[in-house]
């Protein structure tokens, strides 16, 4: 915090006139920004044996469910050759959207851990509304209000499609919880905001915990090809915690 000001009148004014003090909106946007949830700076380095430049994609599982869910891949890496890094950033802080059966999709909003929403039907037309604390503080719901029509409730990091419930029926509600994690594999073909799929993910099994980092290296080793070839793993490295 800074140094409290002080005012002072050094004017010539004999009228005994009043001074109003305000907070500026940029003053009000500094202290929330100052409030918010914190980033995580990650940073890969390909430091594999890798010489079909494969791709790396990035995503997370919603806790939430304990059936299959659709996995988004939220980040792919690609291009990136030996010795090179990609950094990127993890924020803790996500934003919810809503589509309907109409091919409409509400603004993005955001979605603090604890809160429930819905899709309404307001006099302009479909809206998504926030209707006060979810059922866990550890989750994010998402309720189909509408009288007819299903809804896709979509949550997004970083400004890209992070997690995804489809064709929640009226009355229906999608729950997302996520875990510090991020999940990390080796693919072909895939580019953000697609539907990996399930054969892909049966082949990644590298879990990531990012509880309590600030900053860390992802580091990429293994890979390869003939007899000497390692599979692929992802480490932590010059972690930074908070």
């Amino acid at each position: 915090m800074g140094d409290t000001p002080n005012f002072i009148n050094e004017s010539n004014d004999t009228n005994n006139s009043e001074v109003v003090i305000f907070e500026s909106e940029a003053a009000s946007l500094a202290v929330s920004d100052s409030n918010a949830l914190p980033v995580i700076e990650l940073n890969f380095i390909n430091l594999s044996n890798d010489v079909n430049n494969s791709e790396v994609v990035i995503f997370a599982k919603n806790a939430a469910t304990n059936f299959d869910e659709l996995a988004i891949a939220w980040t792919v890496i690609k291009n990136c050759g030996q010795g090179d890094n990609h950094p990127f950033t993890y924020p803790m802080a996500q934003t919810i959207s809503a589509s309907d059966s109409w091919g409409n999709y509400t603004a993005q909003q955001n979605a603090p851990l604890g809160q429930r929403f819905a899709m309404v039907l307001a006099a302009s037309g479909d809206q998504l509304v926030a209707q006060g604390p979810a059922s866990s503080p550890q989750q994010i719901e998402l309720l189909n209000g509408l009288s007819r029509g299903s809804v896709n409730a979509q949550i997004y990091k970083d400004g890209r499609l992070f997690a995804i419930k489809t064709d929640l029926a009226p009355q229906q509600k999608a729950v997302f919880t996520f875990k510090p994690t991020i999940w990390i594999g080796v693919v072909s073909q895939v580019d953000p905001g697609d539907v990996i799929d399930s054969a892909i993910l049966s082949d990644i099994n590298t879990e990531i915990s990012l509880l309590g980092i600030v900053s860390a290296d992802i580091v990429m080793t293994g890979g390869g090809a003939g007899p000497n070839a390692t599979p692929f793993a992802f480490t932590l490295q010059n972690v930074v915690m908070a």
